[in-house]
Formats: C-alpha cells, structure tokens, sequence
C-alpha cells in the first residue's frame, strides 16, 4: 500500500468561528446535576461530555423512543402504513391513570384510530395506551413486541438496553443506558418525515389537547426533539436533540431531581458543545477521492471515494490542524468490484489519529481483453524485478 496526503481536506472544511487565539482553549465540561449524562454529536457520532454514560438505568417514557423507532422502521419498509385503522383493545384501553398512573392519549375500547394518531399519542401525548395500541398493532402483542425493540436494540449497538414494555413502566428487567439513548436517537433522526411528530408542540384527540412534555421546545428555537420521561424509580429523564448553524446535538439527561432541572441541565449540555465545538462535514458519500492505475482492465483507472458521508467534530478553531491521507493499495489488478474495499482513508488532528474509513471503488472494473492482459502481465513482470 502506499500513502498520499490529501490536501484537499482541509479545503472542503470553512472555518465558523475564525482561528481566534482563545479558540483552542477548551474549558472543564460543566457540572450536571443528574445520574447520568452524555452529549454526542448527531452526524460524526462524536461523544463530547458522558458520566455513567453506561450505567444500567430505568428509562421511564423514553421507552417509547423504542417503540416509536421499531414503528418508523415498519414504516419504512412499508409493513405499515399510516392510514391502517388499529381497533383499540381493552389491554391498551387498561393503561388508564385509575389503574397504574399511566400517561394516556385517551383512547377507547373498540373504537378504530388511525396509526398515525397513535403515534402522535406516543410521541406528543406520551400515551401509555397508544403505545400499547402500537405494540399490538405491529407485533400481535406487546411482549412479542418487546421482543422486537430488544431485537433492534442488538442491532443499534445498544448493549446496556433490555425491554419488557412499549411504554417504559417499571421492572426489573427493563432498563437502558445514556449512550444508548444517544445512539437511538441518533437512528430516530434517520427517519427524518417520522421525527417531524417530535417538534409538534400540542396534539388533540378526543376533545382534550395535551402538550408535548419537552419544554425547551418552547424556550430554544434549536431544540426540535425528543423525548422525557419520569417515573419515581428513574427520576426526571430528557433525550433532546438541537441544530444551530448546521451542527445538531444529542443530549441525554437520566435522573435528574424535577423537570425544571432536566431542562436546565439540558442546556448545560447543549451550550458548552454549541460553543466550543464544531462538526465539519469533510467528504460526501459516493464522491471520487482519488484516481488509481488498474491493471488488465478494461479500462486503465478506477475512481476510489467513500460508502458513507464522513463527518468529524473537533474543537472549534482547530480545522487548521486536519491532515488526511488515502492510503491505497499498490496494485488494482481487474476484475475490480464496485464498493470493495481498495484502500483507507485516514483524518488525523494534531497527529492523533480520528478518523479511518475504507476506500471502496465507485464503479466497477471488468477485465480488459487478452493482449491487454498479457502486456500488462508483462510490464507487471519487469517492474516487480525492478522494485
């Protein structure tokens, strides 16, 4: 393999804030007042600040971020739809207030509600019944449903979760993380026509308006989602994702001591990494990075780029400290597959290594015709002798 600086990393990157003397100067992350906490970035996945980030915890009703993933997911793939009519049953019906405390949407035994109103219920209402509705709906039944988000869970890398309900009320054996939080709302936001639900102030259903529980959707204009949750044994819990200037935060708030203190320790969160970091977004998925000989093909060159967008957070005022280097592969011998891998690509900042993604070719690469191939076999044979 051979390496190749590629200067033109740092030119795809604008500086927001200027190289500023004090830029550089990261101060201590802020005190949070809360059991655990952490804050990501969105699109890099960069962790800034975490405590007990993976510590085993009761998440209350930021259960229902699950079941609300597990649904987008099914609609998606077009198993659901959003127009399916769901008969409402007596299970879903029993999650009233007068039995277990719950949160409702307020929905009716036997009455039909469209899918869609039921996810407004779970994400704006914070409805145990409608979540319970949609675990029905999707999966027959809510512990087949369980079985589901547990599924998906092994599947986002959420190694601290289990699942027992769709809707988050205590048991032992069902519990979640803050990175894991974060990583789920990382997917939620995946689903960008779904997330829309989670900005929505208000929702009405059967006469009686409720408001969405996320305060800082009235109070920071940057906030659009997600999700709280309380319940005696997890405290006052907050997921909150925020967009300023192109860059957009995740923040996990567990156990925090009211809900005033969530949204207060929220921001904590949110301001320190709005103001002291920034997120680049350094090559687009699919774009040629670099061009390399082939060897016997049917044509001379393959164009070599990456699969997935690639983003970094860094400090902000550092951009000027990026180095990127592709380190491909000496000789690209035809048949070459498109999206195999070719080589790696290499972002560095101050020297420490950050970020390694492969290179993978953009097209594929048939091989050439016989006396191509034997010219090339040939001038393979005297170079090899020379090196």
């Amino acid at each position: 393999m051979f390496k190749q600086t590629f200067l033109a990393c740092t030119a795809t990157i604008v500086m927001s804030s200027g190289a500023w003397a004090q830029a550089n100067l990261i101060p201590a992350a802020p005190s949070v007042a809360a059991s655990a906490y952490l804050l990501m970035d969105a699109n890099s996945g960069e962790v800034l600040i975490e405590h007990n980030a993976d510590e085993r915890l009761p998440p209350a009703s930021l259960t229902k971020l699950m079941t609300s993933y597990v649904l987008s997911y099914e609609l998606e793939r077009g198993e659901v739809s959003n127009d399916d009519m769901v008969t409402i049953s007596k299970n879903a019906w029993a999650q009233n207030p007068i039995f277990n405390g719950s949160s409702l949407m307020w929905i009716e035994v036997g009455k039909q509600v469209p899918l869609h109103e039921l996810h407004k219920g779970v994400v704006i209402s914070s409805g145990n019944d409608a979540s319970v509705a949609v675990a029905e709906h999707v999966a027959g039944s809510e512990d087949a449903f369980a079985g589901i988000m547990n599924q998906h869970a092994s599947m986002l890398g959420m190694t601290n979760s289990h699942f027992m309900n769709s809707h988050g009320l205590p048991d032992p054996d069902h519990y979640t993380s803050a990175r894991d939080l974060a990583l789920l709302a990382k997917a939620i936001i995946g689903f960008p026509r779904e997330y829309e639900l989670y900005s929505v102030h208000e929702f009405v259903y059967n006469g009686i308006r409720q408001s969405n529980r996320n305060g800082l959707l009235w109070s920071d204009p940057s906030v659009d989602g997600l999700k709280t949750g309380h319940t005696a044994e997890a405290g006052y819990c907050l997921v909150t994702s925020a967009k300023r200037d192109g860059m957009r935060l995740i923040s996990v708030v567990m156990g925090a001591s009211g809900e005033r203190a969530r949204e207060r320790e929220t921001q904590k969160l949110l301001s320190y990494g709005f103001r002291y970091f920034e997120t680049h977004h350094l090559y687009a998925a699919g774009s040629e990075l670099t061009r390399s000989k082939v060897w016997k093909g049917d044509s001379d060159t393959v164009n070599l780029g990456v699969q997935n967008d690639v983003y970094m957070t860094i400090p902000r005022g550092k951009s000027e400290a990026l180095d990127a280097q592709l380190i491909v592969d000496e000789v690209l011998t035809a048949p070459i597959a498109a999206d195999e891998e070719y080589g790696e690509l290499v972002v560095s900042l101050d020297g420490a290594e950050k970020v390694r993604v492969p290179l993978v070719a953009l097209a594929a690469v048939e091989e050439g015709g016989i006396f191509k191939r034997l010219w090339d076999s040939i001038v393979l044979f005297f170079l090899n002798l020379v090196s």
